[in-house]
């Protein structure tokens, strides 16, 4: 990808992810959360399983990509997912979104722990913690409306935030063989036999009760959010590093809100305007030297035989 397939590719995620919290506000009604995430990931791994193979790619693991899988299997799907799903169950979703927008600042401190050459400027730091306030802006809720949050679930919340982190952090420093889409394939159907283990241990019915509204959310969530969201996270996880890949995280919201109040009729308040300008603002402080980097660059000299 150039530097402008990256910038449009990291936009595409950030919408499709964005428009994922609504979709899951639309489909949880046919089924508890440990069990919809469980079953989502299962159908992902399929799918993407399924692409691989149409696509010619080798999907037999190596010992170097068991590693891989074992770490996005584990950490990302199966641990950050069950304790988000977990969490968000004691907590209004404004509260989830403020913690879950600490995975930039957890990604930071490991990335600069674990990777040589991540470190951290005074412009990235300041729009990073700049992000996080424009961030809660948005989530705030209207003043007389905020009521205490549940410790357990802020606590559980925030071990998803660091788990999410940790683990892209880890897989930067692996050399797997195995392209994206099998080596994602094999993490989420790892990952979604341990939410169902999750579901069972939580006691939540097996059941899903279908309706229009659950099938079409739901396949949102496969398909896009899932299967094209997590193929693109990983390419552009091995492109950008975990620090500026997970910075999703304080665009999403933008598009979180315009998809809420297109299809379910959630308000956009002048309190949310104005935590997109932060966001915005935030974004471009940690993003500036490649956004200048990106407008300085002139087209490569036409060559002729």
């Amino acid at each position: 990808m150039t530097r402008y397939e990256n910038a449009l590719g990291f936009l595409a995620l950030a919408a499709l992810w964005g428009a994922s919290y609504p979709a899951i506000t639309a489909a949880k009604a046919g089924v508890d959360p440990l069990l919809m995430a469980a079953l989502r990931f299962d159908a992902i791994g399929v799918v993407v399983l399924a692409y691989a193979l149409v696509r010619g790619q080798r999907i037999r693991p190596s010992g170097v990509d068991a590693r891989s899988i074992l770490v996005g299997g584990i950490g990302i799907v199966a641990v950050h997912n069950g304790l988000l799903f977990a969490g968000q169950a004691r907590v209004t979703g404004a509260v989830g979104a403020v913690v879950l927008a600490t995975v930039p600042i957890w990604s930071v401190a490991f990335a600069v722990v674990l990777l040589d050459t991540a470190r951290p400027t005074p412009s990235r730091v300041a729009g990073v913690c700049l992000g996080l306030v424009g961030v809660a802006v948005l989530a705030v809720p209207a003043p007389g409306a905020i009521a205490s949050p549940d410790g357990l679930g802020v606590a559980l919340l925030a071990a998803s935030a660091v788990a999410f982190a940790l683990a892209t952090v880890v897989l930067r420093r692996e050399r797997p063989r195995l392209g994206v889409a099998a080596r994602q394939g094999w993490m989420m159907l790892l990952g979604g036999p341990l939410l169902h283990a999750g579901s069972l241990l939580a006691g939540e019915p097996q059941r899903v009760v279908l309706s229009q509204q659950f099938v079409v959310a739901f396949a949102f969530l496969v398909l896009a959010a899932g299967v094209v969201g997590y193929l693109l996270f990983f390419e552009l996880l091995d492109r950008l590093g975990p620090v500026e890949i997970n910075l999703v995280g304080y665009v999403a919201p933008v598009f979180a809100a315009v998809v809420g109040w297109l299809f379910l009729d959630d308000a956009i308040s002048i309190t949310t305007v104005a935590g997109f300008v932060v966001v915005a603002v935030g974004f471009l402080l940690v993003k500036r030297d490649a956004i200048r980097d990106a407008l300085a660059d002139d087209p490569p000299p036409a060559t002729g035989d």
